[in-house]
Parts: structure tokens; C-alpha cells; sequence
């Protein structure tokens, strides 16, 4: 059964950090692009970060600009893990953070449940 699992959101003060995890299950972890995307109340969803799969030889990763040099995305493809490191965050971070797993191969796409992160003072 494929599943993708997240945690680690909650409430922080802003200028604060939190750290997302996302677990995977059930497919080749290693051979999928990880993706983090949000979604705030009342906007579409979009693409926060984003890392290659292991076999495009190099681990290459990409940040929408709003979150570059304050977030950080990683993967450990033994523990099927893909993480998201987030500092100073800002009100406007505020959102539904979901995982994504997507195969280019097989166009397979896989999301979580998402989990909830609030900036607030």
C-alpha cells in the first residue's frame, strides 16, 4: 500500500523554525522526485521545494523563491524519508504543507495528508 505520511507541523512564533518529516511506504522511494507543497486558506497550492530521485546521479534541489535561504529540503532514500527544514518563518508561511512523490517514468504521483503549519505571534 502506498503511503506518504507527514508530521512535524504545528504552531510557532514567527522567526521561529520547524522541521517536516514525510514517510514513505509501499513504492521505490529512491526512484521518485520528493516535492513539498502548501496551500493556504483560500489559494491554489503550490510547489515550496522540491529534490531529485537517485537515479538522475546527483541530488539536485529546487526552492520557490519566497523560501530560498530559509528552507531546506532533504531525503534519505535508506529510511525513506523526505524532510523540510524551515527557519525565520513568516506569517505568510502559514498553510496545509503536503508531501509528493512523483515518478517521471511512470508519471505515478503520490500525496499525503498534508499537516498543518501556523506562524503566529
Amino acid at each position: 500500500q502506498v503511503q506518504l505520511r507527514e508530521s512535524g507541523g504545528g504552531l510557532v512564533q514567527p522567526g521561529g523554525s520547524l522541521r517536516l518529516s514525510c514517510a514513505a511506504s509501499g513504492f521505490t522511494f529512491a526512484n521518485y522526485a520528493a516535492n513539498w507543497y502548501r496551500q493556504a486558506p483560500g489559494k491554489e497550492r503550490e510547489l515550496v521545494a522540491s529534490i531529485s530521485a537517485e537515479d538522475t546521479g546527483k541530488t539536485g534541489t529546487n526552492y520557490r523563491d519566497s523560501v530560498k535561504g530559509r528552507f531546506t529540503i532533504s531525503r534519505d532514500n535508506v529510511l525513506k524519508m523526505v524532510y523540510l527544514e524551515m527557519n525565520n518563518l513568516k506569517p505568510e508561511d502559514t498553510a496545509v504543507y503536503y508531501c509528493n512523490a512523483f515518478d517521471r517514468y511512470t508519471s505515478n504521483d503520490w500525496w499525503g495528508q498534508g499537516t498543518q503549519v501556523t506562524v503566529s505571534s
